[in-house]
């Protein structure tokens, strides 16, 4: 499997706008999971975000925070998360890139997390609540392990720190289109679209945006804005919740095709 920043520079060679599908690793099961993981890979995920659930999650809307509360529960583990992984991520075409709190990483320490996680066949992760004073180790502990990690910029940052998160992302820079927590929105904030104007012009690297899309005319309207990658996940997790594990997958397949249609009409 190639890693993200391969796969993502690619696709933005051809003119193609990467779908970033989230769902919460557990919820319902890590059966289920393994089998959305499949299904997203087969029906137009360019790369998918797992999230590991977590007890405190600052980044997370209700949708996203009710599935972690449902896979602790069940007694999803981190480690049995990242052996589904090693089982599923040899037979997918789009890399994983792990969500996960900062605080699961320390506690394991960083040179053993990051090789762990890589040998399950992780490529790349998102940390929330990393701040980029600390990002040095953690760079350097994933670096070793060829993972990369993808730093969040949100709506509220100054533009010097936007220009020094930019210049530390690894993959690709995910913009947060709004303040606030994941959710699904009805409508898109323009400051994501100032935002992107204003992050092109002090980087070139790939930029995805994420929180608040829940339809295919927002993916779309946000691919049009020039974005290189869509990241939509509390639709993805509240249909993966709905009805049996069986109704929840078909929901979400069917979703993704939807979603990766609205993005790739009329492009190249």
């Amino acid at each position: 499997m190639v890693s993200v920043s391969q796969r993502m520079n690619a696709l933005r060679d051809r003119g193609q706008c990467a779908l970033v599908p989230f769902i919460t690793a557990g919820d319902p099961d890590l059966e289920t999971t393994a089998k959305a993981l499949r299904l997203l890979d087969a029906n137009g995920a360019d790369f998918i975000e797992l999230g590991v659930p977590y007890s405190d999650p600052l980044a997370d809307g209700p949708v996203i925070q009710a599935a972690a509360t449902r896979a602790l529960a069940n007694g999803t583990k981190l480690e049995q998360v990242l052996d589904m992984v090693r089982t599923v991520s040899p037979d997918l075409q789009a890399p994983i890139i792990l969500f996960t709190y900062y605080n699961p990483i320390l506690n394991r320490g960083l040179e053993k997390f990051f090789q762990t996680i890589a040998e399950a066949g992780v490529k790349g992760i998102v940390i929330p609540d990393l701040p980029l004073e600390e990002v040095g180790d953690v760079m350097a502990a994933a670096n070793q392990a060829a993972v990369e990690v993808t730093l969040l910029v949100a709506p509220t940052s100054p533009m010097e720190r936007i220009q020094a998160i930019a210049a530390q992302s690894q993959g690709f820079i995910y913009l947060v289109s709004v303040t606030g927590v994941t959710g699904m929105r009805t409508q898109m904030g323009n400051r994501a679209k100032e935002l992107l104007s204003d992050l092109r012009g002090v980087t070139d690297k790939s930029i995805g945006v994420g929180f608040g899309i829940s339809q295919p005319e927002q993916a779309r309207q946000v691919m049009e804005w020039g974005a290189d990658a869509v990241i939509v996940g509390s639709a993805f997790v509240k249909r993966l919740a709905e009805g049996s594990p069986e109704q929840g997958l078909k929901a979400i397949a069917a979703f993704c095709q939807s979603l990766k249609a609205a993005i790739t009409a009329d492009q190249g």
